[in-house]
């Protein structure tokens, strides 16, 4: 895999990731992708440390943990997806893995960018732009005012 093709793909599978269960059971119903690849890992649910840093350069430290489930399929074809989430949805990791896997396949691609993972980044733009909007709506402007008295 190139450097150009594993891009795409990583676009790919955080597409997947950030998505509904829901979404991805709608979007990928226009993909011919089978329900039942094999499960060879999970799906499982575990946690990861969150670590940060304070002003974004500086040490890194250990602010948490989150709940990630991640799963490994088996296409009856022989390609393997791979897909994590945070949270513990695991029909959501499942159905994203088996749609990573159809789209690592050449001949099906295309199909997967465009019927799932273009929609999928409209429908996230889309919900970025509309939750900007309505913290801009409340965000309140500070200024102050020289009064000649100094």
């Amino acid at each position: 895999m190139d450097l150009e093709e594993n891009s795409a793909r990583k676009a790919a599978m955080a597409a997947f990731a950030s998505a509904s269960a829901a979404d991805l059971r709608e979007l990928g119903a226009g993909v011919p992708a089978p329900l039942d690849a094999e499960l060879l890992r999970g799906p499982e649910t575990g946690l990861v440390t969150v670590r940060g840093r304070i002003g974004g350069g500086g040490a890194p430290f250990n602010t948490g943990e989150a709940t990630v489930t991640r799963a490994t399929v088996r296409l009856p074809s022989g390609q393997v997806g791979h897909a994590y989430a945070l949270g513990r949805d695991r029909e959501k990791v499942r159905l994203a893995a088996i749609l990573d896997a159809v789209w690592c396949d050449a001949r099906t691609r295309a199909m997967v960018e465009e019927k799932v993972v273009a929609p999928l980044l409209r429908r996230q733009a889309e919900t970025d732009a509309r939750r900007r909007a309505e913290v801009n709506a409340t965000k309140v402007d500070f200024f102050t005012m020289v009064r000649g008295e100094d």
